[in-house]
């Protein structure tokens, strides 16, 4: 933890000074050792399922083709689960966790992480790299920093901060994130905001100048082809609060499954990291043989095939949008409670595939609706409001002040409902393991 309330974050005194100096000096190769991890992971994603598919003339990818791949993925995230410290990292089904990852645990979270997110996995890349992020700023100043101290703990979430601004493709969303999952854990956060800004601003310009020496891609959050009015009409803000509340209600039930198999995943973590990528292969498969539509728009974490619904191409009709929230909703369940990464990114994709089947409704356009369902996903998984709001209205790119409003209503309307069923039972605290 950084500092609890009442905790020894005022104690820092005039070392805080240097406690900034080394946030901007770890920004700069921790942003290149967490671009290097996104590179290879684009990198084993595009081998898998389109260079590997194209080679031996499976195009457009068949039904079968993810079952083999996620069990294999399967088992490598089972192996770091049980053999490694750590247990490969952050169990998801709990949000995102402050606590900075000890050095030790790096070897497991890095193999979940590239063993699983690539092979089908539908979860995120951004906890492992916090994690990674947090164990390598730890790893660099430890000649100067006492491990375990509070000087360590800032050091440690500004290089969380550095490393997970290279996934969002901005250091302000990252340092929201990072400081609204300190305040929520019951962290003070005061003395945390500067160097999570200092580590992650100057760690965009490392991972920006990357993308333009490497030519590898940098994550834009920019929604391609997504036309944003100038203002939402009244049947967008209108509509906007029911498609928040059923969205919340959704997203809910689907962390409520999760939740439900924690107890048996406490008990057998590897036979459930097998269940759960059975399940995603049965899910894709059925999803593909269904709709006629890829297995692959099922797995992943859904973060570059959100063009698919703001694309002049092949965009999915309403069954095949009906079918991705059921199978993609049930593999992101199984993903959270029993595999290893970050929930926000298909919280994002089936908040943007429920906004775009209900965009036909009378009044309700695609961009408002859109901007709708993934605000409301997305404060309803994690749930992190002001975080929410940010990463969506990016999202929106250049024309997102005219959606702000309906960004801002969803997100609210999200939370309070997400609040209401947590107070009512629905989302009962997880059974110990026996």
């Amino acid at each position: 933890m950084v500092e609890t309330s009442g905790g020894r974050g005022a104690g820092l005194g005039g070392r805080y000074a240097r406690v900034l100096a080394l946030a901007g000096l770890i920004g700069i190769p921790v942003s290149v050792a967490a671009f290097a991890f996104l590179a290879l992971l684009h990198w084993l994603t595009d081998f898998v399922w389109e260079d590997l598919p194209e080679h031996w003339g499976l195009e457009p990818v068949p039904w079968w083709w993810p079952a083999p791949w996620l069990l294999v993925g399967g088992a490598i995230v089972a192996f770091a689960i049980t053999r490694l410290p750590g247990h490969g990292g952050h169990v998801p089904i709990e949000g995102l966790s402050p606590d900075p990852a000890p050095p030790s645990h790096l070897p497991g979270v890095l193999l979940a992480a590239l063993g699983g997110l690539p092979l089908g996995v539908v979860l995120g890349p951004e906890a492992p790299l916090m994690a990674v992020g947090a164990a390598f700023a730890t790893i660099l100043t430890s000649r100067w920093v006492v491990r375990g101290g509070p000087e360590n703990a800032l050091i440690s979430t500004s290089g969380s901060a550095a490393a997970v601004a290279v996934i969002f493709g901005s250091p302000l969303v990252a340092a929201v994130f990072i400081l609204e999952s300190a305040g929520r854990a019951g962290i003070r956060p005061i003395r945390v905001v500067l160097p999570c800004l200092f580590s992650a601003g100057i760690g965009a310009l490392v991972f920006t100048g990357l993308g333009e020496w490497t030519g590898l891609r940098v994550t834009s959050l920019q929604l391609p082809g997504l036309d944003v009015p100038d203002r939402p009409d009244l049947a967008d803000l209108l509509w906007t609060i029911p498609l928040a509340v059923l969205i919340a209600v959704g997203v809910r039930q689907v962390h409520h499954l999760g939740r439900r198999l924690v107890p048996h995943t406490d008990r057998r973590p590897a036979l459930m990291a097998m269940a759960a990528v059975a399940v995603t292969a049965a899910a894709a498969a059925a999803y593909s043989l269904l709709t006629g539509r890829s297995p692959v728009e099922v797995l992943l974490s859904g973060q570059e095939a959100l063009g698919v619904f703001t694309g002049t191409g092949d965009v999915p009709g309403v069954w095949a949008l009906v079918g991705l929230l059921v199978f993609k909703g049930l593999a992101y369940a199984v993903s959270l409670a029993t595999l290893r990464g970050g929930p926000i990114f298909p919280a994002l994709f089936l908040g943007a595939a429920a906004g775009a089947l209900l965009s036909g409704l009378p009044g309700f356009g695609i961009a408002p609706a859109m901007a709708a369902g993934m605000a409301a996903a997305t404060a309803a998984i994690l749930p992190l409001p002001v975080s929410s709001a940010v990463l969506v209205t990016l999202l929106l790119g250049s024309g997102a002040s005219g959606m702000t409003p309906i960004v801002l209503i969803a997100v609210v309307v999200a939370f309070v409902t997400e609040q209401l069923i947590d107070r009512t039972g629905n989302r009962e605290p997880v059974p110990e393991a026996t």
